[in-house]
């Protein structure tokens, strides 16, 4: 089973995708996780991502569409994935089609803007371990400091109210093509990412089946 999570930064992609993935037993992929990786390393990759991802800018179609393609033939996908983050252009969906790699479903994640910026600018991040919070909704036993491994939780340079903005302004200008491009294809389904994780994980599993 071979899936697309789109919707706009936010909208619950990945914690959808983890979920679903284990249900499914498929890899959740994301190409944000990719890429943060190789930041993190301070490989020559990451420092290209890190120029345009903390701009709140999209990393180069070409670059993407590589790392993805090496990604997907890895053995865990045999049996399909997910992909969250991916694609994010028409350029990007092209190449995947031109790769003739096949998509059974893609489903939009639909969540009104001002939850957008509330979800994302409260979100922590381990310094360390990756861990994430969030000041309202998923808060550590002590504040600013990771439960798993004691270190320092920080925000995201991508996490801040006015890079949020640019997120969602770049999201509009070059991801939401993509909903009518994969819904002429007949392959696209709404969902209502503004309800909990459990009801519409299982909404999608029902789909799915």
């Amino acid at each position: 089973m071979n899936l697309i999570f789109l919707g706009p930064p936010g909208a619950g992609k990945g914690t959808y995708a983890s979920r679903l993935g284990i249900r499914l037993d498929i890899p959740h992929i994301s190409t944000g996780d990719i890429f943060r990786e190789e930041m993190k390393k301070q490989t020559e990759l990451g420092k290209l991502a890190a120029s345009y991802i903390n701009k709140g800018n999209l990393v180069p179609d070409e670059v993407t569409i590589d790392i993805v393609k090496k990604r997907l033939s890895e053995p865990d996908c045999e049996k399909g994935f997910i992909l969250d983050g991916f694609p994010r252009t028409i350029a990007q969906a092209d190449g995947l089609e031109h790769a003739e790699i096949k998509i059974d479903h893609v489903f939009n994640f639909l969540v009104g803007e001002e939850v957008l910026i509330k979800r994302m600018s409260g979100r922590r991040t381990c310094k360390r371990c990756g861990a994430i919070y969030h000041i309202e909704t998923l808060k550590p036993k002590t504040p600013g400091i990771c439960d798993k491994c004691g270190s320092e939780l920080v925000q995201r340079e991508d996490e801040k109210p006015e890079i949020i903005k640019d997120r969602l302004r770049v999201y509009e200008e070059k991801t939401a093509p993509l909903i009518d491009y994969y819904r002429k294809r007949g392959l696209l389904i709404d969902t209502d990412g503004d309800r909990p994780i459990d009801v519409v994980v299982d909404e999608l599993v029902s789909i799915i089946q």
